[in-house]
């Protein structure tokens, strides 16, 4: 028999889940945690954010400023911390609901 999802997500190493969401970032550790949900809408907001960068930009070719890539930059990483809490929280409450 299969797995549950609430299984699947309790068996998770919690950590392991932060550090995927945090280093190569953009929601990898929902892979790990096969949160298909969460990783398509972390991905849509990380492009969106990227295009929006693009498009705020300014002509094509032209030299970003210092404070705009760090904006940019900034962004990701906000996006990377939010998710990377989520998931180990997430990991957490399973494991705890599964214990009951």
């Amino acid at each position: 028999m299969a797995p549950s999802k609430q299984e699947i997500l309790a068996a998770s190493s919690g950590w392991v889940a932060v550090v995927l969401n945090v280093v190569p970032g953009l929601g990898t550790g929902y892979l790990y945690q096969r949160r298909w949900r969460a990783y398509w809408l972390t991905s849509a907001l990380a492009t969106s954010w990227f295009v929006a960068g693009a498009l705020l930009g300014g002509p094509a070719g032209g030299d970003l400023g210092q404070r705009d890539q760090l904006v940019g930059l900034a962004g990701l990483l906000l996006l990377a911390a939010i998710t990377a809490a989520e998931a180990g929280l997430a990991a957490r409450r399973a494991r705890s609901d599964e214990d009951g």
